[in-house]
């Protein structure tokens, strides 16, 4: 089954700045070959559900070994049974209904 995610992994006790934390689990993402979109206050994550959560599990070791001792992550996740769907053709369908101008 494929997945979207909108995932917001925050590491806690680590101070002000998580810049760091963030771009690691952006790398762990990126070696696990899944798509995945980085916003202002998260990433939108795609792929084979098993293999997305694994990623899921893999930031929170990553953030860990850090030096991180406790990880709040938030996670919105959506699977559809009718057909495929990638992030791009959700946004588009919304964009292309006011020509992509904000």
């Amino acid at each position: 089954m494929n997945v979207i995610i909108d995932i917001c992994v925050v590491p806690i006790g680590v101070g002000v700045s998580v810049s760091a934390h963030v771009a690691a689990c952006q790398e762990v993402i990126r070696e696990a070959g899944l798509e995945h979109r980085m916003h202002a206050y998260g990433t939108n994550v795609e792929g084979p559900w098993d293999d997305v959560m694994a990623a899921v599990k893999r930031c929170h070791e990553v953030v860990h070994e850090m030096g991180a001792p406790r990880i709040t992550t938030t996670m919105k996740i959506s699977t559809r049974t009718d057909r495929v769907q990638h992030m791009d053709e959700k946004v588009a369908s919304v964009t292309d209904r006011f020509d992509g101008k904000p």
